[in-house]
């Protein structure tokens, strides 16, 4: 394996809690699935409170032209309840986001960051998912030297990397998310983007803690503007997929209502009505709201 790979297989083999690879087998043999990945800030932290992010990777072709799909988990677990966004999707279709031949971004973005291989169902799926990150890295890294300084810490890479991405999408974070991802992770980023690089076949010169692509003007052009045409789109893509998870998303109603009381203190009950049309009950419990936080205050 390059040493890319190598540092990718090894850093998805990092423990978890038994409680989140019990979680994650569940959803993996409820769903037929080849591999599940863990990931998110409870990944950084360890801790079970708050929601668990799973991504669920099954075999065969992708059916629906909008993915993943997006659903809300509940398990428990010695007595206390765990709660999960769960996306899924291809295996597939997964690799082939990674590799940055779709116009979406959200993957390789998301994937380049830290993650877990939770679940797996045979080492050919593992092979897989390890190969599709260490892709993810590889358009990473190229977009990073092209976006980046023409010399610099490798942190200033991948400042303009997250910066140019997170605005690209249709997100809520506040501006400096990609400061905050690159100071919780620094062991993971440390070292990865000269690896990233070598393995993309990019040329680079090391100075110290500094880097310096060595990009011809066809690099440079062929990647931004392979980079613009998904800027472009970026927005109108993610309003897509929210407007369709507005839908589609499995047990939106109880997540809502956990969100809601874990925020707010009003405790929501989740009625037949309300599962089943989650939209058309948005507008009364958002009154109810309201009330509570007038009779708070």
């Amino acid at each position: 394996m390059s040493a890319l790979t190598e540092r990718i297989s090894s850093r998805l083999a990092v423990a978890v809690d038994p409680a989140v690879s019990a979680f994650a087998e569940q959803l993996a043999q409820e769903a037929g699935a080849l591999a599940v990945l863990f990931y998110g800030s409870n990944l950084r932290t360890g801790s079970l409170e708050g929601v668990l992010d799973f991504y669920v990777l099954l075999p065969g072709r992708e059916q629906a032209r909008i993915w993943p799909r997006v659903s809300y988990r509940e398990r428990e677990e010695d007595g206390a309840t765990l709660r999960a966004k769960v996306a899924t999707m291809t295996l597939d279709t997964f690799a082939e986001a990674a590799s940055g031949q779709l116009v979406d971004t959200t993957i390789w973005a998301r994937f380049v960051q830290p993650s877990a291989l939770v679940w797996q169902a045979d080492e050919e799926a593992k092979r897989e998912v390890v190969t599709a990150i260490a892709v993810a890295a590889q358009t990473a890294a190229r977009l990073a030297a092209t976006l980046g300084p023409e010399t610099g810490p490798a942190e200033e890479y991948w400042r303009a990397l997250f910066r140019a991405t997170y605005r690209a999408e249709f997100r809520v974070e506040r501006s400096g998310r990609e400061t905050d991802i690159l100071s919780v992770n620094r062991e993971h980023f440390a070292g990865l983007l000269p690896q990233a690089l070598a393995a993309a076949g990019i040329e680079f010169d090391g100075e110290g803690d500094n880097l310096r692509p060595r990009l011809s003007s066809r690099q440079r052009d062929e990647t931004l503007s392979w980079w613009n045409r998904r800027r472009r789109l970026g927005k109108p893509l993610n309003f897509v997929r929210l407007l369709k998870a507005s839908t589609t998303f499995d047990g939106a109603t109880r997540y809502a209502a956990w969100k809601i009381e874990r925020h707010t203190g009003m405790p929501v009950e989740v009625t037949p009505f309300r599962e089943r049309y989650p939209i058309l009950a948005a507008p009364g419990v958002l009154w109810s709201l309201w009330r509570y936080r007038r009779t708070q205050r």
